[in-house]
């Protein structure tokens, strides 16, 4: 009787054992599944981020261009006393300093988007945790 308990009591602990890794590997590719996901999520918001400021910049690249020599071809001619290579150097100043304001803007902006699922990453986590402690009972009872 005793060695029928204990076949028995040997199974149970198999198939607990095997149950919990058959739930671990479950969890381990919904897990995977839900990482690509966000990666997706994450590079289609960049992406639809960074197109409009490219598209943006080449066409306010080129007003600025143009904007600046009339700016400098004014300069110079409502204040006569100001050589050419003057005015151009005060609009290319003025241009360069709004031109840092924007970098530094554009910066902290990309900043704010994180190129790894905290969301999925910290899930894991947790279920690595619980399925450490579920391995660990199930060693101290096998051990009882």
């Amino acid at each position: 009787m005793q060695a029928h308990l204990e076949t028995e009591h040997e199974g149970g602990v198999a198939t607990l054992l095997s149950g919990i890794l058959q739930d671990a590997r479950t969890l381990f590719v919904e897990q995977l599944r839900l990482f690509q996901v966000e990666m997706k999520n994450e590079a289609y918001r960049t992406i639809h981020a960074v197109i409009p400021l490219v598209v943006g910049a080449v066409v306010g690249f080129v007003g600025l261009i143009l904007l600046g020599m009339s700016a400098s071809f004014f300069l110079t001619w409502a204040i006569p006393a100001i050589p050419q290579w003057g005015s151009f150097a005060i609009v290319g100043g003025i241009v360069a300093v709004i031109g840092i304001v924007l970098v530094f803007w554009a910066n902290s902006q990309l900043r704010s988007i994180h190129p790894l699922p905290d969301a999925s990453i910290k899930e894991l986590k947790e279920n690595i945790a619980v399925l450490s402690e579920r391995k660990e009972d199930n060693q101290w009872k096998a051990n009882k």
